[in-house]
């Protein structure tokens, strides 16, 4: 920004929450009537293949070497389900946009981030999911949006981002051009200008827009690294406490533990930028739940668990992986509660074709529409040996129950049929593998086979 202008309001300067179980449930209160309670699902075949010793892929994890696996593990599970693809807009990231937007609109109307959100509205970077949960909670709540993707973003998820009514600006794959991007368009917004569709970037192409006000930036909404963004998606720690309660009420059947049913041994959840991680973390913290992330091993995307080993927050992530919503370094107010090992007892890492599979186990046998991100926790709680011997270890015969969180669903059509091929060890089908490799997020609009740091 240049010296002339005052700071461009951000989300969290004026009135940001503490990350505490108070704080959760007001956050819950305040989104209810905008999100669906998701259901906790539970799947018998599921709970049958993933307590029976599962073979090696020819691709282990990386956390998991065959030399130290003999004899398999066979751990004892009974798992339960949130399934986030059922949620509005496709994924869970609704939660904290609409909790920002809430929380951001109860300001002093004479506040300067009032005053720029009312004028010009939100701004922010994403690939796809969050940008579709910012588009539509802007819209519902008379908000301007405008969201910066980079040309390597699945078509399904632009022309989603699209059809709610934001304006779409594209920009490179790299955090360095994205934030220039971001940059560029927020001090546009000051002069009251709009830009003319090339600039910063590498070159960005702009879809709708109104004129903005002289002086007023617009206010950024981050995908993660704000404290109402991660209270936002840790509501659905919350929920699925109370839905593991009403179900073994019901049908004590359900869980491992004929005594004390109606807790979680153990939660695991996908972690890109780590705020729905750190905010499932704050829902169980004290409770005696343990937490788990779960991340691709592909070319260092696992970065939250080297950064644990390492005691030191990775910084930049470059990876092509299938879990598209995950490309993305962890910000560093989820890593202030990721980081906390009474908070998050470790994360676990498996390879692109345990993702695929354990996609295509979810759809065959749930039928419930998940992308390549959302299968990672069952990816781990199938196939991780590391994560099930401890299960084994720990729980003995009686065994552990397990929430798993099936993070969203917006896949493109366009894909489905290869990965789910591929998630079978086979070739895909009619589609041209450029097309296919376009539709996976792996091809930018330009050609070009690049991502660094690609928030979901």
């Amino acid at each position: 920004m240049g010296s002339h202008s005052p700071p461009t309001p951000k989300i969290g300067m004026d009135n940001s929450l503490p990350l505490t179980h108070t704080s959760l449930l007001s956050a819950h209160a305040l989104i209810k009537p905008h999100i669906h309670r998701t259901p906790l699902l539970t799947n018998t075949t599921l709970n049958s293949m993933s307590s029976v010793p599962q073979s090696y892929p020819p691709h282990p994890s990386s956390s998991s070497p065959p030399s130290s696996l003999s004899p398999l593990s066979s751990p004892n599970l009974s798992l339960f389900l949130k399934s986030e693809p059922l949620q509005r807009t496709g994924s869970f990231k609704i939660r904290g946009a609409f909790h920002a937007l809430s929380r951001l609109l109860s300001l002093p109307p004479e506040s300067p981030t009032y005053r720029a959100l009312k004028k010009n509205g939100v701004i922010t970077h994403s690939s796809g999911n969050h940008a579709q949960a910012l588009a539509l909670a802007a819209r519902e709540m008379g908000v301007k949006a405008t969201i910066v993707m980079p040309k390597i973003s699945v078509p399904g998820k632009i022309e989603a981002t699209r059809g709610y009514g934001a304006r779409v600006v594209f920009s490179g794959s790299t955090a360095a051009e994205r934030e220039a991007v971001v940059e560029m368009l927020m001090e546009e917004a000051e002069r009251g200008g709009e830009g003319e569709g090339e600039g910063k970037g590498g070159g960005i192409r702009e879809e709708g827009g109104d004129k903005g006000g002289e002086g007023l930036g617009m206010v950024l909404v981050p995908p993660y690294d704000a404290n109402d963004i991660v209270l936002g998606q840790g509501t659905m720690g919350l929920e699925m406490q109370g839905q593991l309660l009403e179900l073994v009420g019901s049908n004590p059947g359900l869980s491992r533990h004929r005594d004390r049913g109606g807790r979680f041994d153990a939660v695991i959840a996908p972690v890109g930028g780590g705020g729905m991680l750190a905010g499932v973390a704050t829902a169980f913290a004290g409770t005696g739940t343990r937490v788990f992330g779960a991340e691709p091993s592909f070319e260092g995307a696992d970065d939250c668990r080297r950064g644990l080993e390492q005691g030191r927050r990775v910084e930049s992530v470059s990876s092509l992986t299938v879990a598209d919503g995950v490309r993305t370094p962890v910000g560093e107010i989820p890593w202030s509660v990721i980081s906390d090992p009474e908070k998050v007892k470790g994360v676990f890492a498996v390879s692109e074709e345990e993702i695929l599979r354990a996609m295509r186990v979810v759809w065959e046998r749930m039928k419930i529409v998940v992308e390549p991100t959302a299968a990672l926790g069952v990816a781990v709680v199938l196939f991780c040996e590391e994560f099930r011997r401890l299960v084994e270890r720990e729980g003995g015969e009686e065994g552990w129950d397990v929430g798993v969180v099936l993070s969203g669903g917006n896949v493109d059509l366009d894909a489905v049929g290869d990965l789910l091929a591929r998630g079978k060890g086979k070739k895909g089908g009619e589609v041209s593998d450029k097309e296919v490799e376009r539709a996976e997020g792996k091809i930018g609009l330009d050609g070009e086979r690049r991502a660094e740091n690609v928030a979901g």
